[in-house]
């Protein structure tokens, strides 16, 4: 009979090119006082890497149901599975999500907190036929590909500091438009940062690949994997762009509601982020329609087929990569701030809008735009003043985060920040 053997954790080597993640603090907290602990994020991520760190320190076995005798066994007899060490790691849990059955009973058994420590590349709890086993026993902390400041080693404060300080965070850069560029097709994927510019295409390509044929259509029993394939290359074109579905559904010969369900998986997933709009019910003219950013500005990029050269020139798709690269700044460090805030846009039916709306629990409101441009102006300011209106003093700052190198004053609130505050800026 088979039987299960732990990846031994404890004196394996670990690469001198690992990077600190700032999610490392979370999962010990959570272990030391909960029974089950989800690090969940996209494939690629770093989970695996940060996990067996932590599983070092913790005593933990390590089983990964990516290897096809570990799998079979975990499904065969998921109640002996579980017991087979004190504290477990299992990674790509998502494979087999009636294990989490397996584990509630004996958490519930034997309710030590740290008992288990599951990666996954799947919003679990959104996934079909999932019960829903372990309300109050398992705290999901969840990890993104890397942020700028974790790859440059720099504090990754923005969001802090500007509930804290508003128009009085000041940064000075010294990255130009370039830079960002740079930045923007690089992305922020461990094996993808590592790679020469020239060998990151073909790393983009195949992960797109492999995340829909994998993830999307093995663990939903997707069909129709041309039409998945189609969809992500149109949205990489709309990044930045409110969510329609039913125009992309007219060049795909699917239903609307068929694409709001692919729209659904591939968030599941973490391939993109649709960001929802703000509202407080003052203006009845909001759009209440979602817009929609790419986890990593990486894979939009090559998906467009645009390097860095490419995305220098006119006419190219820079401006909403780049608005999603910064939005996906500010969603990872949303994970991480003191702050707690939500992610919004905001935009009326007369077209005015604003492209980052970050809403604390107080109502309190940052806005912000972002500009291409090292030249900022006050007309960059003229959807943040429409929703300084609607708010009144509840907005603590408006910034139009822009490519020059110096902070601008606008006005009372207002602020041209360069873009690398994002990721410079220490917490206030």
């Amino acid at each position: 009979m088979w039987e299960a053997r732990p990846v031994n954790t404890r004196g394996s080597s670990v690469s001198s090119a690992f990077v600190p993640r700032r999610a490392a603090e979370s999962v010990r907290e959570a272990l030391a006082d909960t029974r089950v602990v989800l690090v969940n994020g996209a494939r690629q991520s770093g989970k695996s890497t940060l996990v067996r760190r932590i599983g070092k320190d913790h005593g933990a076995d390590w089983y990964t149901l990516d290897d096809a005798d570990t799998q079979e066994f975990a499904a065969r007899d998921s109640r002996s599975f579980v017991r087979l060490a004190q504290r477990m790691i299992i990674d790509d849990v998502q494979r087999i999500p009636a294990l989490l059955l397996a584990i509630k009973a004996l958490v519930d058994e034997e309710p030590d907190p740290g008992r288990f420590l599951l990666t996954g590349s799947s919003r679990l709890l959104a996934m079909r036929d999932l019960p829903d086993t372990l309300v109050g026993r398992m705290e999901t902390i969840e990890l993104w590909p890397l942020s700028q400041g974790e790859i440059d080693a720099t504090p990754d404060g923005f969001v802090d500091a500007a509930f804290a300080l508003g128009p009085e965070l000041r940064h000075e850069s010294s990255v130009d438009r370039t830079g960002y560029i740079e930045r923007i097709v690089r992305g922020g994927f461990p094996d993808a940062v590592r790679r020469a510019p020239g060998r990151r295409e073909q790393y983009f390509e195949s992960y797109v690949a492999d995340m829909i044929d994998r993830d999307v259509m093995q663990v939903w029993d997707i069909e129709r994997g041309r039409e998945m394939h189609a969809l992500v290359r149109l949205l990489a074109a709309r990044s930045g762009q409110i969510m329609v579905p039913a125009s992309l559904s007219n060049g795909l010969e699917v239903s609307a509601q068929t694409v709001r369900r692919y729209l659904a998986l591939l968030e599941e997933v973490f391939l993109i982020k649709q960001i929802p709009a703000w509202t407080r019910n003052l203006n009845t003219r909001s759009i209440a329609k979602s817009k929609l950013a790419f986890v990593d500005s990486g894979v939009a990029a090559a998906l467009l087929d645009q390097d860095a050269s490419r995305l220098r020139k006119p006419g190219s798709p820079l401006g909403g990569l780049l608005e999603g690269f910064v939005a996906m700044e500010i969603a990872r460090q949303l994970t991480w701030s003191r702050t707690r805030a939500e992610l919004f846009h905001y935009r009326t039916r007369d077209q005015v809008e604003v492209d980052i709306v970050l809403e604390n629990r107080r109502g309190e409101v940052i806005a912000i735009e972002v500009k291409s441009s090292a030249t900022p102006s006050t007309e960059d300011f003229r959807g943040i003043r429409h929703l300084h209106e609607r708010v009144g003093d509840d907005l603590v700052a408006g910034y139009v985060l822009h490519a020059g190198p110096h902070t601008l004053p606008f006005g009372n609130k207002y602020r041209a920040v360069p873009i690398s505050a994002l990721w410079e800026t220490a917490p206030a």
